[in-house]
């Protein structure tokens, strides 16, 4: 097959074309920077279309640049647990538990409700890496949400079984960044 015809989409497409609600899985993954502002894109766009976003933030502080902007749109709601220091060489503290648990009930309970169409877990993925939230709690989550709320999960790494089970996979890949030059992360861009 010549690019021409593949310019949008790598693969060949099966089946019959249908309409569909939400309720689909989405990964955004990798070593690479991008992952969170997909995810805010995402958040942007539904909200734009009318639909409800709950934006929930685990292994984050709350005090990146587009929390103020998530917070004044109408159709998103925002949830940091609070602050909270970066995981260090020590491994997790009980603060990080306690932060990724509360963001981890809010957004079950938020799944529950069914008061909303799109809910995305900034870096869920990354409990995992350290052991804070396990496979299965996670595994809970996608099965709520399975045809009936959207869900957008980010993290610098995805279990092969999420891999299968999601509907769409980004993997987004390092290949060069201002960081490794010595540049510090610059608010605006990095935060």
């Amino acid at each position: 097959m010549d690019i021409s015809k593949r310019i949008y989409y790598a693969a060949e497409r099966s089946g019959i074309i249908r309409d569909e609600g939400p309720g689909l899985i989405h990964i955004y993954y990798g070593d690479g920077v991008g992952k969170t502002t997909s995810a805010i894109g995402l958040a942007l766009r539904a909200a734009g279309a009318g639909l409800k976003t709950d934006f929930v933030q685990f292994m984050k502080s709350g005090k990146s640049s587009e929390v103020t902007l998530l917070n004044s749109i109408p159709r998103i709601r925002y949830c940091c647990p609070g602050a909270h220091p970066f995981i260090m060489s020590g491994g997790p503290k009980a603060v990080h538990y306690n932060h990724a648990n509360r963001a981890f009930e809010y957004a079950l309970e938020a799944v529950q409700a069914e008061n909303i169409d799109v809910l995305i877990c900034d870096e869920i993925l990354d409990t995992l890496i350290f052991n804070i939230l396990t496979e299965d709690r996670i595994r809970e989550l996608m099965e709520a949400c399975r045809e009936k709320i959207e869900l957008v999960m980010t993290g610098r790494d995805a279990p092969k079984a999420f891999i299968e089970t999601a509907d769409y996979v980004t993997e987004v890949v390092h290949k060069k960044h201002p960081y490794y030059r010595g540049v510090r992360a610059r608010k605006g861009f990095e935060f």
